[in-house]
């Protein structure tokens, strides 16, 4: 009597598959750590925030501390910090804590000027 063979479907191919899918989004996947150093409440508004993409320099400014790129500098650090930067069209991302007295924000924004840093961008929170 001849014994009959289990058959069973190969699964070797959907495995290359599967693994071909899963190499592929972790390639196109952008893994990108923010440099944020301090917990800040933005204000909110109502329009849609303009993604940047080029090198840019981030600030971020709360009612007792000041950080640059991810780290808390003091504002004669940040002053020798802006004076190095060579390229002055680079975006600079200012995120403000809605707490920040008018003096600080404009000390910050006269800062910037004085280096010729004026491609600014206000970040907000997206109302929702």
């Amino acid at each position: 009597m001849k014994r009959r063979e289990h058959l069973s479907p190969d699964l070797t191919p959907l495995i290359d598959v599967v693994f071909l899918i899963l190499i592929f989004f972790l390639v196109s996947a952008t893994f990108k750590k923010e440099e944020l150093a301090l917990m800040l409440t933005l204000p909110d508004t109502q329009s849609a925030a303009e993604e940047i993409r080029k090198e840019e320099i981030s600030i971020e400014l709360s009612t007792d501390s000041v950080a640059y790129r991810g780290k808390k500098v003091d504002f004669e650090a940040l002053d020798r910090l802006l004076e190095a930067v060579k390229e002055k069209s680079h975006p600079v991302n200012v995120r403000i804590d809605k707490q920040v007295p008018y003096e600080r924000v404009v000390k910050l924004l006269d800062l910037l000027n004085k280096h010729s840093l004026n491609n600014l961008a206000l970040e907000t929170h997206r109302e929702r």
